[in-house]
């Protein structure tokens, strides 16, 4: 070969080489290596369902102003999969569009394939359907499962390789996620888990993304996959091997909202401390869970019971406004640690005590010098003495010092003032008014199934709807003592959750409902009966389904008795074991009367709203135009019982005006690594306010349809914007 020819050659696997270097992702001890550097990352979660592709680039773009260097996303598998083999990556579904505009943006992407996601999502992400494969048992040493799992990763795998995203190929991605705090569940399970566990981690490096692999809350991770911590605060916390990079997957920067309790504040301070505190224990990525929360639009809240609102109380608020002090305070310790970086992740801290409570970590190398001092003490300010210099450091508190010499940044310290929320009047008038009566079933004779006993709810429903009726017949003989006492029997009604509405012959007797820690419950109310036929109908009502625990899948939703008449003169009545009648969902459900396009083929009673009396199971309309402006808009319902929203034929949510009960005295540490957290909206509606997007409207003629469950007065609704102000 002639000299010129090897130039060539050698040319070319340098370019090679070059190439190779320029888009590839490692980790050493110290942290991800991107590109041949080591690099301390901030990242935030934003979830691209709770949202929409018109708010996409804003929130994007508003992370990245924050300091951001990674967006962090789960894949929303039931979202994806609704029915086996039929796919949906559209609109707010749309993955790709979502990581191109990170992308677009200069951030990097850590994609949480799971596919199991928790996330107070809808059955923690899985499609309903997965749960009726004969023989399957999730997140297990389980054939059915683990074929089902394997599919639905390598289809996103694949699609992300097809759109060359991955950082190997020069894409965003720079980090994927398999499983998802799987390691409390590994160990119920024992051997099974251990070894499912193994398992997804192979499976996951045989896709050969060309980027790490990390599981949080995973101890036993197998190499080369990456252990992480999430938690309030991660200090604690390190890597099962020595060589790989300390990581935070969910920093939590508040906590979701339940219906019927407090909402909860994380104050700015005592999460910057958190961050500063695992970076100077040799963390290196921290990722905010979350970073913009959004909206749990349709019925995709699980729990039960997790409300329609997702805000978390994150830097970037459920309608996508920056959220002060938070925002800058975190802003600003990310310039902080910027300026150390490198000093950062080329040597290992020595730790020298200040006294009680009080702590120097020094980072020093050819890079230069970088200190973070502490003071732990939560009560208490201290004054402390370091390289001759003294500091005063307010309680439960970090200075970072970048030359180890002067302040950039102190946790407790907020240089930005607290901004509040306002809900203000649109004057848009919500006119046109209409009403529709949904059907109490009375017979059988437009029943799906009749059989002896109770069944349970996804069983019938496969979760197409949250209603289920239940309905049976009581015969009453004419010489019962209370049908001339006055004297009504009750009846007693065991329910597996979450809400239940009882009818006897048509009319409403009662309602009961579960909550969070406790989704069963007992319904016990007296029942107008009468001589003779009665119906009695049982409306049972879900509010999302479990996301978490082991074996979810098998929790029972529903009716499931026992079904029990008191105060007859023989006693009582064991309705259990009749024969019952089951019809899923609503006549109005399956009219689609949420359609604009089929509102009109609806026979609607119309009048005006001195006529609109609160009564059970009604559906509404209304129309009203879109606000001028582009100020984020939401409707607000605290004059309302419990049902869903429709806004031109897109779900909203789910509403529930019930008022949440709790200590809301103050802001109090719950202990070491529990956070100093603040409670809001005692004695209030948990979620009074719910998200209308702008781009769902129309400039006029925009529909309104409400079902309301218990009753509710309509005339009281209205629409507001939500705009900021300085406090």
């Amino acid at each position: 070969m002639g000299s010129a020819s090897k130039c060539i050659l050698m040319l070319l696997v340098l370019m090679i080489c070059i190439q190779l270097i320029q888009c590839s992702v490692t980790y050493d001890s110290k942290a991800l290596v991107i590109n041949g550097q080591r690099r301390i990352l901030f990242s935030g979660s934003i979830h691209y369902p709770r949202s929409t592709p018109q708010m996409w680039e804003d929130l994007i773009q508003k992370a990245k102003d924050g300091g951001l260097d990674v967006v962090d996303t789960y894949v929303f598998w039931n979202v994806h999969e609704p029915s086996p083999g039929n796919y949906n990556f559209e609109g707010r579904y749309d993955l790709v569009g979502f990581i191109k505009l990170v992308q677009k943006a200069g951030l990097y992407l850590h994609l949480r394939i799971g596919p199991y996601i928790c996330g107070e999502w809808n059955f923690g992400g899985f499609p309903v359907w997965l749960k009726y494969i004969p023989g399957i048992s999730f997140r297990t040493d389980n054939e059915p499962f683990k074929i089902a799992m394997q599919g639905f990763t390598e289809k996103i795998v694949q699609m992300m390789k097809d759109e060359k995203l991955f950082e190997s190929q020069g894409g965003p991605i720079i980090l994927s996620q398999i499983e998802n705090e799987y390691g409390p569940e590994s160990k119920k399970f024992g051997a099974a888990g251990h070894s499912y566990m193994t398992w997804a981690a192979d499976m996951a490096l045989e896709l050969a993304t060309g980027v790490p692999w990390v599981m949080c809350k995973e101890e036993d991770a197998p190499d080369p996959v990456i252990d992480t911590c999430n938690g309030f605060y991660c200090d604690y916390f390190s890597p099962n091997k020595p060589y790989k990079p300390t990581m935070w997957t969910e920093a939590w920067t508040g906590w979701f909202s339940e219906f019927g309790v407090p909402n909860h504040q994380r104050p700015a301070e005592d999460l910057a401390f958190a961050i500063a505190r695992f970076i100077q224990k040799g963390g290196s990525f921290v990722n905010y869970y979350m970073y913009h929360g959004g909206t749990n639009f349709g019925r995709t809240a699980g729990g039960p019971f997790i409300t329609t609102s997702y805000d978390y109380d994150a830097p970037i608020d459920e309608y996508g406004l920056v959220r002060q002090p938070k925002y800058d305070h975190l802003k600003e310790l990310h310039k902080a640690v910027r300026l150390c970086e490198k000093t950062l992740v080329s040597a290992d801290a020595t730790v020298t005590s200040l006294g009680t409570y009080k702590q120097a970590h020094v980072f020093s190398s050819s890079e230069g010098c970088a200190a973070f001092l502490s003071n732990f003490n939560i009560k208490s300010s201290a004054r402390i003495t370091f390289n001759n210099m003294q500091y005063d450091l307010p309680p439960w508190s970090i200075s970072i010092l970048p030359d180890c010499k002067n302040v950039a940044f102190n946790t407790a310290k907020v240089g930005v003032k607290a901004s509040e929320a306002q809900m203000s009047p649109t004057n848009v008038n919500l006119h046109s008014w209409g009403t529709f009566n949904e059907d109490v079933l009375l017979s059988n004779t437009d029943s799906e199934i009749t059989v002896v006993g109770l069944l349970e709810q996804l069983n019938i429903t496969r979760d197409t709807s949250d209603y289920l009726w239940y309905t049976t017949s009581v015969n009453i003989n004419p010489s019962e003592s209370f049908l001339h006492h006055g004297q009504n029997p009750s009846l007693s009604v065991q329910s597996a959750g979450h809400a239940l509405h009882v009818f006897c012959n048509g009319q409403l007797s009662g309602s009961a409902f579960g909550t969070r820690t406790d989704r069963r419950f007992t319904y016990n109310g007296n029942v107008n009966l009468q001589a003779g036929s009665n119906i009695i109908s049982l409306l049972s009502v879900a509010v999302g389904l479990p996301n978490n625990g082991p074996h979810f899948e098998t929790w029972n939703t529903g009716v499931l008795g026992p079904v029990v008449l008191n105060g007859l003169d023989q006693g009582k009545m064991d309705l259990t074991w009749q024969k019952w009648s089951y019809q899923t969902g609503l006549k109005g459900e399956a009219m689609n009367l949420v359609s604009p396009s089929g509102i009109s083929s609806v026979d609607w009673l119309t009048g005006s709203l001195a006529t609109l009396k609160p009564q059970p199971l009604t559906w509404y309309k209304a129309y009203f135009r879109s606000p001028k402006g582009m100020d984020p808009l939401a409707l607000d319902m605290h004059s309302m019982g419990k049902g869903q929203i429709w806004i031109n034929g897109h779900n909203l949510g789910r509403y529930w005006t019930v008022f949440s009960s709790g200590d809301c005295s103050g802001c109090s540490y719950a202990g070491t690594y529990r956070p100093r957290f603040c409670q809001l909206g005692c004695g209030q509606p948990t979620q009074r306010w719910y998200h209308i997007p702008r781009s769902w409207l129309k400039p006029t003629h925009n529909l309104l349809v409400i079902f309301e469950e218990i009753g509710g007065d309509v005339s009281s609704i209205s629409i507001v914007k939500r705009n900021i102000v300085d406090q």
